[in-house]
């Protein structure tokens, strides 16, 4: 194939590019409940999401690059023409990556999903013909863009309602977070590990069998839950018979839970959204290691699994604060029992989504968890502003990265057609 290498070396630095607007973004949405309810400063959230994004990227992050790589665009339609597969998924990962810019730099969060999907089906429906799209796939995607911040919004209202009940409202608080939250600790890394136990390992060659994963899974979340009781134990204690003191004794006690639950969200997110840089880029690897077939399953190689981690970590690192810092408190007012909620709700829901190869928007989850923790606390407790602000950016990103990529594909075939 002529231009192969340029293709390659084209794809690793567009991917790179689209998995720095990711971390610069979308990561911002993963750790604002954090920042937010300061249970984390700003710098550690930073480490934790740069670890444990890279973690989820590597380890579960396969299963939905195969849905970005060939799950959208009919292959078949392409087969005398893999050229025009390979432009335009240039196009798209150039068009994403530089609307995250654009939006980062203004402090908007918005979905890298909306971007990459929006891109890709953009480029498809006009440089190939509307028959190049499997728009039944596309309607499954959107239709758990609706479906996913509606699960995780009803996970954070029951998760909420039960701390309510179990110690908020009871008539020692303190004592009870001091008996239940490790209990929620013990839910948390159980959850995240059995998921990606079954649904994140295969790629790296790892199959497990059902009962080694319930097993690894339960030792996992148990030794989570002993670390959690002893620095909980560790906490300094108000002393006073003011009603606040007991209740920011227990903010502090959720303050150690909101670690556990930052860690599983930014694993969370990089098992799925590292799929939106490193999916083209493998579907382009792809085409130019068979000499030009469109194979309709192909070996995900580690250095793509890579690329993606590393781009997310760099990105976070340079610009991620600028989106950290805007959503952190914009939604409603977060504290650390709150935040816990809205981000445990959150990451079970993109990790589960992960493990079916559905790229849903951890944006849209994130946001539909923390009004879910509103609402717990009724609809005065929400700026309704915010949501409008953010909703209409979530609307103006699909036809944004589908023009971008649009207008790119055609500069691509010119050049190189």
């Amino acid at each position: 194939m002529e231009y192969a290498t340029i293709y390659l070396i084209l794809a690793g630095c567009f991917g790179l590019f689209m998995a720095w607007g990711i971390g610069a973004n979308d990561v911002a949405n993963a750790m604002a409940t954090s920042v937010g309810s300061k249970a984390l400063t700003l710098k550690q959230a930073v480490i934790v999401a740069a670890i444990f994004e890279f973690a989820g990227a590597f380890l579960a992050g396969g299963q939905v690059t195969s849905t970005i790589r060939k799950g959208i665009v009919d292959a078949d339609l392409l087969v005398g023409t893999p050229e025009l597969l390979i432009f335009g998924m240039l196009a798209a990962l150039l068009a994403a990556g530089i609307w995250l810019l654009i939006a980062t730099k203004y402090g908007l969060p918005v979905s890298t999903t909306h971007s990459i999907v929006g891109a890709i089906v953009g480029f498809a429906a006009v440089g190939i013909g509307i028959e190049a799209v499997k728009w039944g796939k596309v309607g499954s995607i959107a239709a758990s863009w609706v479906v996913s911040p509606v699960i995780a919004g009803t996970l954070a209202y029951a998760l909420f309602r039960s701390v309510q009940k179990l110690i908020l409202d009871t008539s020692n608080p303190m004592k009870n977070a001091v008996r239940y939250v490790p209990l929620y600790i013990f839910l948390t890394g159980a959850m995240i590990s059995l998921v990606t136990m079954f649904k994140g390992l295969k790629h790296i060659g790892l199959e497990l069998s059902k009962v080694e994963a319930y097993s690894i899974s339960f030792l996992i979340g148990l030794i989570c839950a002993l670390i959690g009781a002893f620095f909980i134990r560790k906490i300094a204690v108000k002393v006073g018979k003011k009603p606040s003191y007991q209740f920011d004794n227990v903010e502090r006690v959720f303050g150690v839970l909101m670690i556990f639950t930052a860690c599983a969200m930014a694993f969370a997110h990089g098992s799925n959204d590292v799929a939106n840089a490193i999916g083209p880029v493998a579907a382009i690897f792809s085409i130019v290691t068979s000499g030009g077939e469109i194979a309709q399953k192909s070996l995900m190689p580690i250095w793509i699994l890579l690329l993606g981690g590393v781009g997310i970590v760099f990105g976070l690192l340079m610009y991620g604060h600028k989106v950290i810092a805007t959503v952190g408190s914009g939604i409603t007012d977060l504290t650390p029992s709150r935040g816990f909620c809205a981000e445990l709700s959150a990451s079970i829901t993109v990790v589960i989504a992960s493990g079916t190869g559905i790229p849903i928007s951890t944006t849209h989850t994130l946001v539909g968890a923390v009004l879910g923790v509103g609402f717990a606390r009724g609809i005065s407790a929400l700026n309704l502003r915010m949501i409008g602000s953010i909703f209409m950016s979530w609307v103006i990103t699909l036809p944004a990265g589908g023009i971008l990529a649009i207008i790119f594909f055609y500069i691509l075939s010119a050049i190189f057609g």
